[in-house]
């Protein structure tokens, strides 16, 4: 497996080379100004950027694009490491779409579109949408809240693609088993809807990671990440246990679920995973971080 020539980090898949140095790169070291790229010195060179053109003898087509000189891979490069917030606005746009749809749907046509419910679980789609789509603004709000904060770190950590499947897949199998374990309990008709299994998967994989990183919300006590995952695995058992699989309209299910995913995912890379050590909510110092944080 290829390694990073900056940081040293494997790659997972083709690693970005570099038509300024040469060189093999992560994501994150991609650009020529993130690993001090010598070729930068020749931006200010019109013979540097637009090399291959007719003034350079070159065959008139202005050779490589300046995507390619920029490691960029066409359209998905813009993704490349950005997946976390390509999800993040998939989920308010299915979410505006839900409030769009009230003014030229029924009731049946927009839950086949966004629950996933034991009424019709041949509805495959609905397996996906259903990830996306929320019952309310507060609910979106905190999903996006914890994905948010926590998702580019796993991203980084794993890469956009493994991040991508971890998230789809996580979310489906959450909301599928939140709707057959309420089906089961009672005479009610098991339906799911809402990203919370992918969000807490993204939990419970830290939990594993870095169980240590510390989770520092200004105003509040740091709180290790295996405490908060732990707060909120517990929470979902005494619910379950009291007043059933949706007690309080929640999926406490689909919460349990996804965070095991998460657990037994990260379990399985643990060995190919850099160290995460703190995690600032508004400020405050930090470990290995990306973005917002």
């Amino acid at each position: 497996m290829r390694t990073c020539d900056e940081c040293g980090e494997q790659i997972e898949g083709m690693p970005y080379e570099c038509n300024g140095c040469g060189g093999a790169h992560c994501s994150r070291h991609q650009l020529p100004e993130n690993h001090e790229c010598p070729g930068l010195d020749q931006w200010n060179d019109p013979r540097g950027v637009f090399a291959g053109g007719p003034e350079a003898g070159g065959t008139g087509d202005g050779g490589d694009s300046l995507t390619a000189r920029l490691g960029i891979d066409g359209i998905t490069g813009y993704f490349r490491g950005n997946v976390t917030y390509l999800f993040l606005g998939l989920m308010w746009i299915t979410f505006a779409l839900q409030l769009a749809s009230g003014f030229f749907l029924t009731e049946a046509q927009r839950r086949a579109l966004f629950v996933v419910s034991s009424q019709h679980p041949e509805f495959v789609w609905t397996w996906f949408t259903s990830i996306f789509a929320h019952g309310g603004f507060f609910h979106i709000a905190t999903n996006s809240i914890v994905i948010f904060f926590f998702g580019p770190t796993v991203e980084d950590l794993i890469g956009s693609r493994s991040f991508a499947g971890l998230f789809l897949v996580s979310g489906a199998l959450a909301g599928l088993a939140q709707v057959f374990a309420t089906a089961l309990s009672g005479p009610l008709i098991g339906a799911a809807l809402g990203a919370s299994g992918a969000g807490l998967a993204i939990m419970g994989f830290l939990a594993v990671i870095a169980p240590n990183m510390t989770v520092r919300i200004n105003f509040i006590l740091p709180v290790p990440m295996w405490a908060l995952a732990g707060f909120y695995a517990a929470l979902s058992v005494f619910s379950t246990a009291v007043g059933g699989p949706g007690a309080g309209g929640i999926g406490h299910i689909a919460h349990l679920v996804g965070m095991a995913i998460g657990v037994t995912y990260a379990l399985y890379v643990q060995d190919r995973v850099g160290p995460v050590e703190t995690l600032g909510f508004g400020g405050g110092p930090g470990g290995r971080r990306r973005g917002p944080f």
